[in-house]
Order: structure tokens, then sequence, then C-alpha cells
């Protein structure tokens, strides 16, 4: 996850979003809640809002912490207004 995100840094995010689609294929880690917040994060910077949001709540239902919910639900709520 942490080269998809250089690599989304360095060559963009649809390169980075790419690299995380496999990760999540070939190594089955649905309930890693950083997954589909950085799928959402690359997804909203593509322009991809409807998809970031679905991708927010994903994460939002998965994150193990309040801190966590709560800086992904203020994400979250950024994504839908813009």
């Amino acid at each position: 996850l942490n080269r998809a995100i250089a690599v989304a840094m360095s060559q963009g995010p649809e390169v980075g979003l790419a690299l995380i689609d496999e990760i999540v294929t070939s190594r089955g880690m649905d309930d890693y809640y950083l997954l589909p917040a950085t799928r959402a994060d690359l997804l909203r910077r593509m322009g991809r809002r409807i998809e970031a949001v679905i991708e927010y709540e994903k994460a939002l239902q998965l994150a193990p912490s309040e801190a966590e919910k709560r800086y992904l639900g203020k994400r979250l709520t950024e994504t839908r207004r813009r």
C-alpha cells in the first residue's frame, strides 16, 4: 500500500489506484480500512467523486478507532459537498 501511495504521488493517482486494485485482488485485504480510504483519496483526486464517497463509506465502517472514524467522516462530508 505504501508503494502504491508513493507511486501515486510521483506518477499520478491513476497509476497508484491500479496498484491498489492489484493488492486487493491478489491479497484479499477487503477488511483493511486503509485500502478503501486510500482508494477514496485517489478517486477524489481524479474527480471521481461518487466512487470516492462509496470508498470513504466502506473505510468508515471498517475503521478501528473513533479518531479514524472522525477523520474519515470529515473527508466523506467534504467529498459529498464538492
